[in-house]
């Protein structure tokens, strides 16, 4: 008797994690994988650019005082 393994579907939460790992793996430099990644899902990368923005905001806020 054989198992059949049945492969997982993605989900929302996983169909992230797959897309970096496809954009994000290979040989290219880092700047065309991530130019790729931001044609690809620019809300998400625009969302992590606002979240870098602020915690450099707050780094040099606390810099001053």
């Amino acid at each position: 008797m054989t198992e059949t393994i049945a492969t997982p579907t993605p989900t929302r939460k996983t169909a992230l994690t797959d897309d970096f790992r496809t954009h994000f793996s290979g040989n290219a430099p880092l700047g065309e994988k991530a130019r790729n990644f931001a044609k690809a899902r620019p809300w998400t990368s625009a969302a992590f650019v606002g979240i870098a923005a602020m915690a450099l905001l707050n780094t040099l806020r606390g810099a001053r005082g």
